[in-house]
């Protein structure tokens, strides 16, 4: 069985009805995963209430007191805006905290089973930084998840892979000086927002940026995955593999100019798994419903094939 923690709650952070971050993204890839032909092997699972998780205290320890005050007195007085694309609900601090709790539930399943889980919620996290949010993002989800992996016993090491269209600049921001922690992306150059330069290797030598170029298709990526990423991951040892899975870099997608195809991310994940089946999968971007929900039934599939 692959554990997918979701809850119905996640729909309840509302950003508009011409935001591309829209509910109506998890509820596409809840229906494809519950048609697939996996979908007896699914066991879903509702995340930790926050009231029992430790997912506040960690919110705390990543962000900046202000900037969690900020996005919760914006939710508190009826909602608003962080950035003109970064819109806060009244619900949305408190699923943005749920999501927290969801992600660390990831890294509990993984840490006991040993075993892949995939984290299907929203808002997404990468682009938070520590006093700000931005690009959809409320709280850094992947960096925290990180964090909490370290306080466990049998993890000593994390790697997190960010495979979205999008560089992941809060999730770098926060743990490029952390010697424990590792960060590789694969992300569209030109594009928003505008960082994560080849150049940056991390105060360990523990980033690795990858821009690709629009249009790009796994005849880029492919050659990355196998001269670049793995190397990278294989010699940075992890005890666990995060993935900030976002699925915007498909052809199909509204957002972004690179040229994969659903099955690619089938790939991708066997690339992963290759190195460790110690991963947790968290979802970041994908805003063309079908392509989205595609790919993630292709990550699950290749998960529970390498059973």
């Amino acid at each position: 069985m692959l554990p997918v923690i979701y809850s119905d709650e996640f729909l309840d952070h509302k950003t508009g009805r011409f935001h591309p971050e829209t509910p109506g993204r998890l509820s596409a890839i809840t229906t494809a995963l519950k048609q697939s032909k996996f979908a007896h092997q699914i066991e879903w699972r509702s995340p930790t209430p926050v009231t029992q998780s430790p997912a506040l205290a960690l919110v705390e320890q990543i962000h900046a007191a202000e900037y969690i005050n900020l996005v919760r007195y914006i939710a508190n007085t009826g909602g608003g805006y962080l950035e003109p694309d970064t819109p806060v609900s009244p619900r949305s601090y408190d699923i943005a905290l749920l999501a927290v709790s969801a992600w660390l539930d990831g890294v509990n399943s993984v840490s006991a089973t040993q075993n892949p889980a995939f984290v299907l919620t929203r808002p997404p996290g990468h682009h938070a930084e520590s006093d700000r949010g931005m690009g959809f993002c409320l709280f850094s989800n992947a960096a925290i998840a990180a964090h909490y992996a370290l306080a466990q016993p049998d993890i000593n090491r994390v790697a997190i892979l960010d495979w979205d269209v999008h560089h992941g600049n809060g999730t770098q921001a926060i743990v490029e000086n952390h010697p424990q922690i590792a960060f590789c992306s694969l992300h569209q150059s030109p594009c928003y927002p505008g960082t994560g330069h080849a150049s940056e290797q991390g105060k360990f030598n523990n980033v690795l940026n990858l821009p690709v170029s629009p249009g790009s298709t796994m005849e880029t990526y492919q050659p990355l995955f196998e001269a670049k990423v793995i190397p990278f991951l294989s010699n940075f040892q992890p005890d666990l593999l995060i993935v900030s899975a976002g699925y915007d870099a498909n052809a199909a997608d509204p957002l972004a100019e690179i040229a994969l195809q659903p099955q690619d991310y089938g790939k991708f994940t066997e690339y992963c798994l290759q190195l460790t089946r110690r991963i947790v999968f968290g979802l970041e971007g994908g805003y063309d419903f079908s392509a989205l929900s595609q790919s993630v039934v292709a990550t699950l599939e290749k998960c529970l094939v390498h059973v």
